[in-house]
């Protein structure tokens, strides 16, 4: 049987939230808490240097509370050229994705290049690797940069999504699921596990795990925290879980 794919949840968006006033409200490890309850694999993070969302302090606090979920998955997601290290090596979450952002950066829009970033990846997933936390690397969905990937010693791809999505219900869609589903099929054959994130959605996320094959995970976060303030986490959570049960019928 195939291996489901995991559902982890970017909590970002409920720390913007809580960013805009003094009153800790809504709580980040409560959100996690409640994902987490309604059956979510794993909890992401993106903590940026200028903390806009998620301070320092609560990638701290999250991996205290995984502790009591040790079956879930801690992501923590960030350049590994600015802050993402230090969290790294003090709490070892069992995956860390390295993404190409610019301190600055609006969101995510792009993967690492190859081989331009080859020399500066390498010795950064050797540390973490041997800290023993699982390397993910954002790349685009490019068969051909699989093999650079590996190389560097990755141990995953996160594919970035944002151009699938917005070919959603459009002409270009099966156009964009098969780069997708190509960009998998040639990280699996190298021994690369595929992850995937950026826009998906309730809408669109059964449609994705349909066509690309053996996605270990799923990471969302915007749509998600859109759809819990309609929905609550836990019924949010378990639609999401509906999605993917549904691409493996």
């Amino acid at each position: 049987m195939t291996q489901r794919t995991s559902l982890s949840v970017n909590l970002n968006k409920v720390a913007l939230v809580r960013n805009t006033r003094h009153l800790g409200i809504p709580s980040v490890t409560r959100a996690a808490r409640l994902c987490l309850q309604a059956g979510a694999q794993g909890i992401t993070v993106h903590p940026r240097p200028d903390e806009r969302h998620i301070r320092a302090s609560d990638v701290h606090e999250l991996a205290a509370l995984l502790k009591d979920w040790p079956a879930r998955e801690f992501n923590i997601e960030g350049n590994p050229l600015h802050n993402l290290m230090d969290f790294v090596r003090d709490l070892r979450p069992q995956q860390a994705t390295f993404v190409p952002d610019s301190e600055g950066q609006f969101t995510s829009d792009h993967g690492w290049r190859f081989p331009q970033d080859a020399d500066r990846l390498r010795p950064l997933i050797a540390q973490a690797k041997a800290a023993g936390v699982r390397v993910s690397l954002f790349m685009d969905p490019d068969p051909q940069a699989m093999a650079a990937a590996r190389a560097v010693g990755a141990d995953r791809v996160e594919l970035y999504t944002e151009p699938y999505a917005q070919a959603w219900g459009t002409a270009q869609q099966t156009f964009e699921l098969q780069r997708y589903a190509a960009a998998a099929r040639a990280a699996q054959d190298l021994g690369l596990g595929v992850n995937a994130g950026h826009d998906l959605n309730r809408d669109n996320l059964t449609s994705f795990l349909r066509a690309v094959p053996g996605v270990s995970e799923v990471s969302i976060g915007h749509a998600l925290i859109a759809d819990a303030l309609e929905l609550g986490y836990s019924a949010t959570v378990q639609d999401y879980q509906r999605c993917i049960a549904e691409a493996q019928t």
